[in-house]
């Protein structure tokens, strides 16, 4: 089974909105884009590099594939897998798009991106999608976080933990702090928790 696997650049508060730059994602007034920046290092980038050529097809929300869909066809000597992976785009008003493969997927997302786990094909990346990512926590449909955890809070933005999650145990199967303080870990799914857990 393919493996969902959330891969987000992430504040001390949780926010996840707009790491990249000014213009990324202004909703709300969120005023902090690019805050990623002023943190980046030799070892953050192997890192995330590593990540990015990993075998992957992409599972995006609609503003996140947006964002990326004018940008990416032009830049794929920075991430050669970005343009060659498939696409799948959870959205209510999109069906198409020039960026190919794409997959737009609607209506019952939950139901439709666990049949796509059961599907031969590499694990299922997760970049952005705050929304998206909200509707698969709470149907329990995560098994990985690879997160970017930066020393700054935000104080307002979109929140990786907004919605709903359900209860379930997580195990680090790697970490690494940067030279600039940025926390790299791996979290995978180890089971589920229980009252008589503890």
């Amino acid at each position: 089974m393919r493996k969902i696997v959330v891969l987000e650049h992430i504040s001390l508060d949780g926010v996840i909105q707009a790491p990249g730059g000014p213009e990324e994602d202004t909703s709300g007034n969120f005023a902090y884009g690019g805050w990623v920046a002023p943190h980046s290092d030799v070892v953050l980038g192997t890192l995330l590099r590593r990540q990015m050529n990993l075998p992957f097809d992409l599972l995006l929300g609609r503003k996140t594939f947006e964002i990326w869909e004018p940008y990416w066809p032009q830049h794929g000597n920075v991430w050669p897998g970005v343009n060659t992976a498939t696409k799948y785009v959870a959205s209510n008003t999109r069906t198409s798009s020039a960026w190919q493969p794409s997959v737009f997927i609607n209506g019952d997302i939950a139901e439709q991106v666990a049949q796509i786990k059961q599907q031969p094909g590499p694990d299922l990346h997760i970049w952005g999608s705050e929304n998206l990512l909200q509707t698969l926590m709470t149907h329990d449909l995560v098994d990985v976080f690879w997160l970017m955890m930066y020393p700054v809070t935000l104080g307002k933005g979109k929140r990786l933990f907004a919605g709903g999650t359900v209860p379930a145990a997580f195990q680090v199967t790697e970490s690494q702090v940067t030279p600039n303080g940025v926390i790299v870990v791996n979290y995978e799914r180890a089971g589920t928790i229980t009252a008589d857990s503890f």
